[in-house]
């Protein structure tokens, strides 16, 4: 994973952020792929960057989000 480790911190350095929980981003995006559809795993990471830029604890910001994204009513002709 050191190529995913290398952009991270690149795209940090470029932008000036402090360090990021890769790990939790990636399962809040697979959590929401899974459970909601895939466009919305990189919208929703997103939204929770906006959320932690305005103070949110990232670790709540995801649990809050994945709760959502599991309870999300299946689409239809979804295998149930």
């Amino acid at each position: 994973m050191s190529t995913l480790d290398d952009w991270t911190d690149a795209v940090r350095a470029s932008l000036d952020l402090d360090p990021v929980d890769t790990k939790l981003v990636l399962d809040l995006a697979r959590d929401v792929a899974h459970e909601v559809m895939r466009p919305a795993a990189p919208l929703s990471a997103y939204l929770m960057g906006l959320a932690v830029g305005r103070g949110a604890d990232p670790r709540q910001a995801a649990r809050v989000i994945s709760d959502l994204a599991r309870d999300w009513p299946p689409l239809p002709g979804s295998p149930s």
